[in-house]
């Protein structure tokens, strides 16, 4: 009986509502955005797997019908006239619009409509009074070349007919927010030209469970090969509004095709410290509550499902054709995962792909908050705190917003400010979504912006220095320049990038450089792991208890510390590798000195004090040496990982400081005894060159490695018996000097007989257009340097083929 009374109801009201399975993409202009791609998902997504809650949407013909009751859409016009003509202000209009929207009743047919559609859906889930998501859907909203994200109300949880027919005209009304309204005359929209459809949809006990967003790029750099998943714990508008501070999971997309390999390349916990779960209230059906210790310090996602909610993804996009910025829940109940909304990615889509604009800070302050970066920009201006957005009179245009956090009632503030930081939020919250399309940077998630910066304080916002974004005391200068990535010539010598920060690395992907020469390991393990490695193999003789709170502190959540740092250092390496696939990374293992070491959260017990760390027990003699044996091994597991269960086969190795061949023979070992054979699934092991004993000694070394890296610092200090760190020395230490050149000239020689490749990392190159002549003169294979440095050398070494090529 209920499947013939929907069927007669659909026949009787469906220019009033549509179910989903009814609708396709090309529905924007009956139902809008939103509840289009709800449609265009049901209807052809499903046999891939891809689950959407039922539903159904009312039609802009139903919006436009309630409308003409009592001349109620005439009477908005008129206020809104009054907007233009400046009588109103925008809280005016939008106050009194509202009024006349929520003190209206339908026409009894569309109200009628709307039950009946609402009963044939509890019947669809066999649930009498089912729980529903209603949420806004306008017909100019989610279009590639306008977001609307967040503007308009959804209402959670809600049951019964009568709570779903008030819910729905809620709905209506907030198409005339005023940050709706602003928005909109913002974007140059006609306000009336807009309809309002509402998508009554099944709710997703995620409250029980957990919800978020991800996207199918990397939502800064505009990385295309990942997804980026946020999650929390209950409802997902905690994720949405950026109320929380989530989990954050990237997956690379090439190697989700592959069931053997779990391509996640990264994982961070996030603090999570509310969530919003149904209410105990009728009026109020949600309520945000604490979330519980030991849910915070827990991954939402496990790696099964992570990977199920990213192949969803790159099916969407694929089915699209384009990024998407799509909205996930698990249910509790069932443990089901859903895709609760999909809509265009519209920010990174839309910059200009031709130019990378670099910033760099030229002066140094002491930082003040950091949080995660927004964008890659730097700004500078005073400190101005709101408590919230109805304080938005106080704000002077140019400053730096500070605030708990933002919701669409901020962006008019936002659009006003040079930069914002937040106390709450991850890359997927509102804050950094609009901050994005506003080209403003943003530093979000840091905590305790709002209680640490004092109210006019000058500052500088630097989100130019990877995943971190940094707040510094003062005015700093800093410099802006433009790559344009068409000019850049081709060579015939490979030039590849020396990259430390894994969190930088998707900011320069666009560069077209020939993979990285230089990925330095150190940088990870002292920014990203913080502990010295044997303090967690040997945890046990850490005596002191303030060492002791430190490790449990950054390895909570682990039952086996030494996986901390294998999880920590195999992320932050695929992460580099993610942005260069499949271009060749070259990893150098860690190439500390013992007093850096011992700056490691629990490093001095087991680091030897020495009168010249320089030439001290740093490099390849301490990898097999019983003292660091284990520390080493932690490495190798981690590029095991990255090569074997990631999938990066991509990613080399590079022994620095190797002395002689008899220690390149144990270094060797050692990696095989952790699963790093050289040739094995093609693994390549290269060594540095920076020793004289790597000159004389080339065709030995040749014998055990892939290749030679030349580490021109060290290299002319030993040659020339110069410390490199000697202001007394400094006009001694010259790459150039006769004694130099000619060991570099002998190891491209050399190597070159026995069919080996050099290299060279540094700096020197971009600087030194002459330098860049005699490598190129030389036979050098590849040069590696820093990114912002990348056009100039690619310039010196075009140039320098060019002079010596035969002329005619």
């Amino acid at each position: 009986m209920a499947g013939v009374q929907a069927t007669e109801n659909r026949e009787t009201a469906g220019d009033r509502f549509r179910w989903f399975e009814d609708l396709s993409a090309g529905d924007v202009p009956v139902v809008g955005g939103k509840n289009a791609s709800l449609g265009e998902l049901t209807r052809n997504l499903a046999h891939h797997g891809i689950r959407v809650p039922a539903g159904f949407a009312t039609t802009a013909a139903a919006y436009r019908e309630f409308l003409s009751v009592d001349g109620l859409g005439q009477r908005i016009g008129e206020r809104l006239e009054a907007l233009r003509e400046g009588t109103d202000t925008t809280a005016e209009a939008g106050q009194a619009v509202r009024e006349m929207i929520l003190g209206a009743r339908f026409p009894a047919a569309l109200e009628e409509a709307i039950r009946n559609a609402y009963r044939s859906l509890c019947a669809r889930l066999g649930r009498e009074n089912a729980d529903v998501a209603v949420r806004s859907s306008a017909t100019a909203e989610d279009l590639p070349e306008a977001s609307f994200a967040g503007q308009y109300e959804t209402f959670l949880g809600v049951s019964g007919e009568d709570e779903v027919v008030e819910a729905c005209r809620r709905c209506c009304a907030s198409l005339f927010t005023d940050r709706a309204i602003s928005y909109r005359e913002h974007h140059h929209f006609d306000h009336l030209r807009v309809a309002l459809s509402v998508g009554v949809q099944q709710m997703v006990r995620s409250d029980r469970a957990g919800a978020g967003v991800m996207f199918t790029l990397d939502t800064d750099s505009g990385f295309p090969r990942v997804v980026l998943v946020n999650a929390a714990f209950g409802l997902g508008e905690s994720v949405v509004s950026g109320a929380v501070d989530p989990d954050e999971y990237e997956v690379f997309k090439p190697f989700l095709g592959k069931t053997d390999l779990t391509p996640v390349i990264s994982r961070r916990i996030g603090a999570k410290q509310t969530k919003i779960v149904y209410g105990e209230e009728p009026e109020n059906p949600t309520a945000t509550v604490r979330t519980p210790e030991p849910e915070r310090r827990t991954l939402v996602l496990d790696d099964g499902e992570l990977l199920v909610l990213a192949r969803w993804a790159t099916v969407i996009e694929d089915h699209y054709g384009r990024p998407m910025d799509i909205e996930w829940a698990k249910d509790g109940d069932t443990g089901a995962l859903h895709v609760v909304q999909a809509r265009p990615e519209t920010v990174q889509t839309r910059k200009r792909a031709a130019t990378l604009r670099s910033y760099r800070l030229t002066a140094s302050g002491e930082r003040l908050v950091s949080g995660l970066a927004i964008g890659d920009a730097i700004a500078a201006g005073p400190v101005r705190k709101l408590g919230s957005a109805a304080e938005a009179g106080q704000f002077e245009d140019g400053a730096v917003l500070v605030a708990p956090s933002t919701d669409p009632d901020w962006e008019p503030v936002m659009q006003r400010a040079a930069a914002v930081v937040t106390d709450h939020g991850g890359r997927t919250s509102h804050a950094a979504i609009v901050s994005r399309e506003l080209g403003v940077p943003a530093v979000v998630g840091t905590g305790r912006a709002t209680a640490l910066l004092d109210e006019g304080q000058d500052v500088t916002v630097s989100c130019a220095e990877g995943e971190r974004g940094q707040v510094y005391e003062g005015i700093l200068d800093h410099e802006e320049r433009d790559l344009d990535l068409a000019r850049i010539p081709d060579t015939r010598t490979r030039v590849m990038l020396n990259i430390a920060n894994p969190s930088a690395a998707f900011r320069w992907w666009p560069l077209p450089a020939d993979g990285v020469g230089l990925a330095r390991m150190e940088f990870i393990v002292a920014n990203h792991i913080g502990v010295h490695p044997m303090a967690l193999v040997r945890y046990d003789e850490i005596t002191d208890p303030t060492t002791r709170h430190e490790i449990d502190e950054v390895t909570a959540g682990y039952e086996d510390r030494t996986a901390y740092f294998v999880d920590r250092l195999a992320q932050g390496i695929s992460r580099i590798a993610a942005a260069w696939w499949p271009r060749p990374v070259v990893v150098r293992m860690s190439d500390f000195k013992t007093s850096e070491y011992a700056r490691l959260i629990g490093g001095l017990p087991f680091e030897p004090t020495e009168g010249n760390p320089m030439l001290g027990w740093r490099g390849a003699s301490r990898y097999y040496h019983e003292d660091y044996r284990e520390g080493f091994g932690l490495e190798c597991r981690a590029l095991a990982r990255v090569r074997d269960d990631i999938g990066f086969t991509n990613v080399t190795t590079m022994i620095p400081f190797c002395r002689t061949t008899r220690e390149a023979d144990r270094v060797l070992e050692v990696m095989a005894e952790h699963g790093l054979i050289r040739g094995r699934n093609g693994l390549e092991v290269h060594v540095m060159a920076e020793i004289p004993s790597n000159i004389i000694l080339a065709g030995p070394f040749a014998d055990r490695f892939d290749g030679f890296s030349i580490g021109s610092n060290d290299l002319t200090q030993l040659t020339l018996g110069v410390d490199r760190d000697s202001a007394q020395l400094a006009e001694l230490f010259d790459e150039r000097d006769p004694a130099v050149l000619d060991s570099i000239t002998t190891l491209i020689a050399k190597a070159h007989a026995h069919h080996r490749e050099v290299g060279l990392c540094g700096q020197r190159p971009s600087d030194d257009p002459g330098f860049a002549q005699l490598l190129v003169g030389a036979g050098i294979d590849a040069v590696s340097v820093a990114p912002d440095s990348f056009l100039r050398v690619k310039e010196n070494i075009a140039a320098a083929e060019a002079a010596r090529r035969p002329a005619g």
